[in-house]
């Protein structure tokens, strides 16, 4: 999905410069949001440096969130609730429209709202690495009371990063566990290929390429194909043939059972990060 942003008429604020609120403004930078109308905060000199050499301005929080008509939570999950703290009169002063976009996992809407003057509007938002090349997934669940145009508005941006589903908040832990931890998964399978090749003697090197590809491969075809995942496994499984036989050791090893349990694991660990301690 191709996304312009160089006609992006509001100022976006993202506090906090690590891997996710990085990613995130690199994408909005690459689909073309002109640096003037972008800002960002980060104690990290090494952050400060490399956004001040892109052009972005470097500001502390209370001063890069004025004015701004996005503002972008991308610190640790038990951060957010003195950000928002340290912000909240800035955050008055902010436009009615301005949007608070927090990418905390497991910090729910109650939460911030806690820390915020009442009527601003609020997405929370789960997104994960891939965002750093802008193939994130983005599961976005906005306050409810808030019109269409807002909930638009962020699916916008954030679709330069990636691609975006709106969800209610109550599977939020769900969208944690499938996409938010999702993939490092795809990092164990992709690990468990290159040794099992290099087992078989292949040179190491060789291994990860024909893993990587194989993964890479086949992300696309589920991507550009309409056909259910399960119908794409039948193509490549021949009766009694070589593939037939590896499905049958991934049944036996509870591969699938395991993933699921995986998934499960980690929303659980979402739902306990925003329970009350």
């Amino acid at each position: 999905m191709s996304v312009d942003l160089s006609g992006f008429d509001k100022e976006v604020a993202v506090l906090g410069a690590g891997v996710m609120g990085s990613a995130v403004l690199n994408g909005l930078l690459a689909a073309g949001l002109p640096t003037e109308r972008a800002r960002v905060s980060t104690l990290d000199p090494e952050a400060v440096s490399r956004w001040e050499e892109a052009g972005v301005e470097v500001r502390e929080n209370a001063a890069a969130v004025r004015g701004a008509g996005v503002i972008i939570v991308a610190v640790k999950p038990g951060d957010v609730p003195a950000v928002l703290d340290e912000v909240r009169e800035a955050l008055a002063e902010a436009a009615p429209q301005a949007v608070v976009v927090s990418l905390a996992a497991g910090v729910p809407l109650a939460t911030l709202s806690e820390h915020v003057d009442q009527g601003r509007a609020l997405v929370r938002v789960m997104p994960n690495t891939p965002a750093l090349v802008g193939e994130g997934a983005f599961a976005l669940s906005p306050s409810p009371q808030w019109p269409q145009e807002v909930v638009d508005q962020v699916c916008e941006l954030l679709s330069a990063c990636g691609r975006v589903q709106v969800i209610p908040e109550k599977l939020q832990n769900a969208a944690t566990g499938l996409s938010g931890s999702g993939p490092a998964y795809v990092f164990h399978v992709a690990e468990a290929l290159i040794e099992a090749g290099v087992l078989e003697g292949l040179p190491r090197p060789v291994a990860t390429e024909l893993a990587v590809q194989t993964l890479y491969g086949a992300a696309t075809m589920l991507r550009q194909s309409d056909t259910h995942p399960s119908l794409l496994r039948e193509q490549v499984t021949s009766p009694g043939g070589t593939t037939a036989a590896g499905l049958r050791e991934l049944d036996r090893a509870g591969v699938r059972a395991g993933l699921g349990a995986a998934v499960s694991a980690s929303a659980a660990a979402s739902a306990r990060m925003g329970s009350p301690a």
